[in-house]
């Protein structure tokens, strides 16, 4: 695919005021040279803005760490940016909190990550009190604090999402079960107030300690009669699960169920979930695929290429030398990218828009299309 194949993340006309990344995939980048800036000749030193990248290069998450890392540079070589530098720090090796010390302490103005929740409690602090904002790939609505903000895929939106879409359906009375686990606390939240929500009537919520026990969870509910259930797992357990699921109920899930519906359990077919928009996901698969031959990137990676486009937009107002613009990130108008729509809530977590879809024999199917404005 020549450098003239583009992939246009472009507004309709009824957004013509919302304030869009819009980026091209052209021909790019990456070569085995994590850890080093995407060096610009004749840059100016100093004079030149940097945004470090805090993602873990060794270790057990490094494979997802390298993946965000290479959707950031392609997103940085899509742009043609020529605002700032971009550096990989490894969160491994000897910590968040040193990747973040190392990234300030080379005049760093914006940290891009980390991705584990821990780590971002970790490098929080040293961020907030050189006054560097941090946008983060965790899904940990609660590690945000002032300047530090929650890019990932929260589950409690999602989940949310395809309750009131269910409840628009005809479903009155919900049942759920979910893992003993942080995710699975935070999905059944955000699941009880999402039928408050909707005027449905809550008839039983059944966890478990292990993935083997989620059918035995259903079965715990089949004397309450339900319309709709959701499993806050992934597709494999909902699967098994669903075998204690009696016929008729309309089956959930979370956001989970994006990067494992294909190929799923028959007795999933046709239960839905939301997710971020799967067009704009799958261009960015091809193209990511097409630049690193033979690695294909983890759902998690948009987040990276997004950041991106993000700060490039953020940085037509960021002069050399100045503190990052605060205020572009906070813009209520929101933003596009790989998936989707997105802007910062007042708490500092990212607001998507996600549609709905349906699990199918081959994959999933669009059910309810995301919104195109907040």
């Amino acid at each position: 695919m020549g450098s003239s194949t583009v992939m246009a993340l472009s507004a309709s006309p009824a957004q013509g005021r919302r304030t869009f990344l819009t980026a091209a995939l052209g021909a790019l980048l990456l070569a085995g040279c994590a850890g080093r800036p995407l060096d610009r000749p004749g840059s100016g030193g100093s004079r030149v803005n940097r945004v470090a990248v805090l993602v873990p290069l060794t270790g057990p998450d490094a494979a997802v760490g390298r993946a965000l890392g290479n959707a950031a540079r392609l997103a940085m070589l899509d742009t043609g940016t020529k605002a700032f530098e971009l550096t990989l720090f490894d969160t491994a090796q000897r910590g968040a909190l040193a990747a973040a010390q190392q990234a300030i302490a080379a005049n760093h103005g914006l940290i891009l990550g980390p991705l584990l929740s821990a780590d971002v409690r970790a490098a929080t602090p040293l961020a907030q009190r050189a006054r560097v904002p941090l946008i983060a790939f965790s899904n940990d609505r609660d590690a945000t604090a002032p300047g530090a903000y929650i890019l990932g895929f929260t589950p409690s939106q999602a989940v949310e999402r395809v309750v009131l879409e269910a409840a628009a359906r005809g479903s009155r009375r919900f049942a759920a079960i979910a893992p003993a686990s942080d995710y699975g606390q935070r999905s059944m939240q955000a699941f009880s107030a999402a039928v408050r929500q909707a005027g449905g009537q809550l008839v039983g919520i059944e966890t478990y300690d292990a993935p083997g026990s989620a059918r035995a969870a259903a079965r715990r509910l089949g004397n309450r009669p339900y319309d709709a259930i959701l499993i806050a797992d992934n597709v494999r357990v909902a699967g098994a699960a669903a075998a204690g699921i009696p016929g008729g109920a309309r089956i959930l899930g979370t956001e989970l169920w994006a990067s494992g519906g294909a190929g799923s359990s028959t007795r999933l077919r046709g239960a839905w979930f939301a997710a971020p928009t799967e067009g704009r996901w799958s261009q960015f698969v091809g193209r990511y695929r097409a630049r690193y031959p033979g690695q294909n990137p983890p759902r998690i990676a948009s987040l990276g290429y997004d950041a991106v486009l993000l700060a490039s937009r953020a940085a037509r107002s960021w002069k050399p030398g100045r503190r990052f613009p605060l205020g572009a990130i906070d813009d209520r108008e929101g933003f596009a990218g790989v998936d989707g729509i997105f802007r910062f809530r007042s708490d500092n977590v990212a607001q998507r828009a996600f549609e709905v879809r349906a699990l199918t024999a081959s994959g999933s199917t669009p059910v309810s299309p995301a919104p195109t404005s907040f």
